[in-house]
C-alpha cells in the first residue's frame, strides 16, 4: 500500500509516520514514533497498528554520523514492521521558509541550497530539518520531497505586524517577525467551521500551548498576527524558553555578567521559562501538583502571559469571536483553560467548568460571548496533505 511519510527531524531526535493512501490519505497514521537521545544512546519507540515496540538503535559516531546512520536503521525497521506500506513520498516539516516560502514546496537540489542559506534565521532547527531531506535523497533517491515550512502560515499577516522599530537595511536584510508553529495554526483554521460554525470566519485566537508555546490571531480565516517573532523564544513563557524579554536585559547580561552568544544562547531557550522560574520542573503537570511558591508562581505567570497577549491579539484582529486552546497543555490542562478563562472574563470568556473538566470541543457556557473550544492539533496529518496537495498524488 503507498503511503505518505512524515518526518520531524531535531537536533537529538527524529519524530515520524506512515499515513496511508487508501486511495485516499488516512486521517490518521498506520506507523508512528520516534528515535530519541542520537547523539548519545538513541532508542526507537514506536506504534504500529495499535502494538507499542521500544528497542536500541544500535549506531555509532558523533551526531551528525548517527543522525544518518538512524534514519537509515529507521528505514530497515519500517520495512521489517510494516513491509505492507510502501513509501511513496516524504513530507518534512521545515521551521524556515523565509519571506519567499508561503506554501509547501516540492525539494530538489536547488531549493535545498535556498533553504541551507536561511540556517542563520533557525541555527537550532533548520540544520537538522535540512539533513534529513538530504538523507532521504541519498538513501531513497526515487521518492519525491516536500518540504511544509512553520512560518509559512503567518506571511499573511500585514506587514506592520512583521516589521520591528529597527533601521529599514536591516529589516530588508531579513530581521523581521516570521512567526512558529504554523503548521498547527493552518490545520486548527481549517477546523474551525466543524467546530464554532459561522463565527469560524470572524476574529479568533489560537492558543498553542505546549513545552513550546505561542498565539496567533485569525480574521477570515488568514493569520494577522502572532507571538513569536523573529526567533521561537519570543512571546509566551515557555517550558524552558523565557518568552519576551527586554533587550536591555540581554546588553546588561552582555556588558555586566561577560555572557556570550552560547552562555546567553542556553540561558534563552533552556535554563528559563516555567523550568527557571520555579527552579522544579518545565512539566506544567508537575508544576500544578506542586506546593512550592515558586512552582505557583510560574503557573502564574503561564496564565498571566496568555492573558496579556489575548487582549493583545484581539486589538489586532479588530475583536474577539472565539478562543480555542490546543497543544499538549492547551487539549488536556483543564485548570490552564479555567484560570485563562477567569483572567480574560472582561473580553466576554465564559467557560463552563463541566464541559472543560471534560475537555470536551466546545467548553464555552450558554451566557459567553465568545465561543471557547478545545481542538486537538494534527501537524504531522497537516503535513501529509500538504505533501499529497504538492505532489498531486
Amino acid at each position: 500500500m503507498k503511503s505518505i511519510l512524515v518526518l520531524n527531524a531535531g537536533s537529538s531526535s527524529l519524530k515520524f509516520a506512515l499515513f496511508p493512501l487508501e486511495p485516499t490519505l488516512s486521517e490518521h497514521p498506520a506507523v508512528s514514533g520516534q528515535i530519541e537521545g542520537i547523539g548519545a544512546t538513541p532508542k526507537l519507540s514506536a506504534k504500529v497498528k495499535g502494538t507499542r515496540h521500544q528497542e536500541d538503535v544500535n549506531v555509532s559516531g558523533d551526531q551528525t554520523e548517527q543522525h544518518r546512520a538512524s534514519l537509515a536503521y529507521l528505514f530497515r525497521w519500517l520495512d521489517t514492521h510494516a513491509p505492507d506500506l510502501k513509501i511513496s513520498a516524504a513530507g518534512h516539516r521545515v521551521v524556515h521558509g523565509g519571506e519567499r516560502y508561503s506554501a509547501p514546496v516540492r525539494l530538489d537540489a536547488a531549493t535545498l541550497a535556498e533553504l541551507e542559506t536561511l540556517i542563520p534565521l533557525a541555527p537550532l532547527h533548520q540544520p537538522h530539518n535540512l539533513r534529513a531531506v538530504q538523507e532521504i535523497f541519498t538513501l531513497l533517491p526515487d521518492v519525491p520531497q516536500v518540504a511544509c515550512f512553520d512560518t509559512a502560515f503567518h506571511r499573511s499577516n500585514p506587514e506592520v505586524a512583521q516589521i520591528y522599530g529597527l533601521p529599514r537595511a536591516l529589516t530588508e536584510g531579513g530581521i523581521k517577525s516570521y512567526g512558529f508553529h504554523g503548521l498547527s495554526y493552518d490545520y486548527i483554521t481549517r477546523s474551525l467551521p466543524g467546530a464554532i460554525g459561522e463565527k469560524a470566519s470572524g476574529a479568533v485566537v489560537i492558543a498553542h500551548l505546549g513545552n513550546g508555546a505561542s498565539m496567533a490571531a485569525v480574521r477570515g480565516g488568514k493569520g494577522v498576527a502572532t507571538t513569536m517573532g523573529f526567533s521561537t523564544i519570543n512571546g509566551l513563557i515557555m517550558g524552558t524558553r523565557s518568552g519576551s524579554i527586554d533587550p536591555g536585559v540581554l546588553l546588561y547580561l552582555i556588558d555586566q555578567k561577560g555572557m556570550d552568544y552560547k552562555t546567553l544562547t542556553q540561558l534563552l531557550y533552556k535554563d528559563s521559562g516555567l523550568l527557571g522560574v520555579s527552579g522544579l520542573s518545565q512539566d506544567m503537570r508537575v508544576l500544578l501538583a506542586s506546593d512550592a511558591a515558586p512552582a505557583r508562581q510560574a503557573v502564574e505567570l503561564f496564565c498571566y502571559r496568555i492573558a496579556r497577549e489575548l487582549g493583545s491579539l484581539a486589538a489586532a484582529a479588530g475583536g474577539l469571536d472565539a478562543l480555542v486552546f490546543t497543544g499538549g497543555i492547551g487539549e488536556h490542562s483543564a485548570v490552564i483553560r479555567e484560570r485563562v478563562g477567569a483572567l480574560s472574563a472582561w473580553l466576554g470568556i465564559r467557560i463552563d467548568p463541566a464541559a472543560n473538566g471534560e475537555d470536551k470541543l466546545r467548553i464555552d457556557s450558554p451566557d459567553s460571548r465568545v465561543a471557547v473550544a478545545v481542538i486537538p492539533t494534527n501537524e504531522e496529518g497537516m503535513i501529509a496533505r500538504y505533501t499529497v496537495e504538492v505532489l498531486k498524488l
